[in-house]
């Protein structure tokens, strides 16, 4: 194991593998990040179904069977990612056991064209809960205006919700709000809140890419690579009130457990930049770090593990975000843009998902 990788989950944050692939499942890899990389958990998007189906053979013998059975595209689409999804979960089961449910989740999207609508994103997450029928499961529910309501009624029906497409303050206090009123209102049913997980995935570099790009244009560029830090620090921030508040308190007092911020987007995506910095610029306990592979070899292999680089940084967070303001970056705009292209990126990715399987279901 990397003395790295220890020190990191040393220090609170749970390391969780953001891509999955029939590929990396038959192959065994995934057991081996779990036992040689610290990885308790998987998360997926449409994106990486995309690419896993675009690559190799993996998925031939089931494409076939799915193709002499005239399934439509869009259920074999659920065939085939809840199929992995189920494999994944039973890969990470001693995880899930040995952290009291904790770890060892596995993230599966709803369809992002769901994105806008409520009620079909409730239907979805319902139908994809009990499709994977794994307890170590966690459905992925856009933040969205519409998405919140979806994240409450899924919570209050026991459905463990892993949060995406986070980009602003504002909308992840309106998660944290979504999810108390979703274990609130499972209290009152008399579920179990021990067994309700949820993580709320707070997008780190696609800020920095945005903020960047217009930093360029407003002759800032000694701003550059600042903002998705600063962004993800206060988001803990945010977190660390609610933890502190007496409406938490008492759900906790009822079993629940936290909902952990996750940094998810966490590639580096300017080679100018440290390939670890949203890692070992982002650590704190109670957190979770999804990353695709580059990044965990990378953080394994030269990351600068030093203790909480969040707490003590908030100051300096607020300076930067107010210095960002002052130079004419509009935070509100940004988180708005970046939001809207989360959701038409996903979509495209289904699109292309849709499209690959379709062409393979042909007896």
């Amino acid at each position: 194991m990397s003395e790295i990788l220890n020190k990191l989950s040393g220090q609170g944050v749970a390391i969780w593998l953001d891509d999955i692939s029939r590929e990396r499942l038959r192959t065994g890899n995934l057991e081996q990040l779990i036992r040689d990389k610290n990885v308790v958990g998987v998360t997926s998007n449409p994106t990486i179904f995309a690419n896993a189906l675009s690559k190799g053979d993996a998925y031939n013998a089931q494409l076939h069977d799915l193709a002499v059975r005239g399934v439509e595209v869009g259920e074999a689409v659920r065939a085939i990612t809840t199929y992995d999804i189920r494999w994944a979960a039973d890969v990470l089961r001693p995880v899930y056991d040995a952290t009291g449910g904790v770890d060892g989740r596995v993230s599966l999207e709803v369809d992002p064209r769901l994105a806008r609508e409520s009620e079909k994103t409730i239907a979805e997450a319902r139908a994809l809960w009990w499709l994977v029928d794994r307890p170590n499961l966690m459905i992925k529910i856009p933040a969205t205006v519409e998405g919140l309501p979806a994240i409450t009624q899924a919570l209050s029906e026991g459905i463990s919700i892993n949060v995406t497409l986070i980009f602003s303050l504002e909308r992840y206090r309106a998660v944290m709000d979504a999810w108390l009123a979703g274990l609130e209102a499972a209290q009152a049913k008399g579920l179990n809140l021990a067994s309700i997980e949820s993580v709320a995935s707070f997008f780190v570099s696609r800020v920095d890419t945005e903020i960047d790009k217009r930093l360029d244009k407003l002759g800032k560029p000694e701003l550059k690579g600042k903002a998705g830090i600063a962004n993800a620090r206060l988001a803990y921030a945010a977190f660390e009130e609610v933890m502190n508040s007496e409406r938490w308190q008492r759900l906790r007092a009822a079993g629940a457990r936290p909902q952990r911020p996750l940094w998810a987007s966490t590639g580096v995506k300017n080679p100018e930049y440290s390939d670890t910095m949203y890692v070992d610029q982002l650590v704190a306990p109670g957190t979770v770090n999804t990353m695709p592979e580059k990044t965990l070899d990378a953080t394994a292999d030269h990351a600068n593990i030093t203790g909480d680089t969040v707490r003590p940084f908030y100051e300096q967070a607020w300076n930067t975000m107010a210095a960002l303001k002052d130079a004419g970056v509009d935070y509100d705009d940004v988180v708005k843009v970046l939001e809207d292209e989360g959701v038409e990126k996903f979509e495209a990715s289904w699109n292309e998902l849709l499209e690959s399987v379709t062409k393979n279901l042909v007896p």
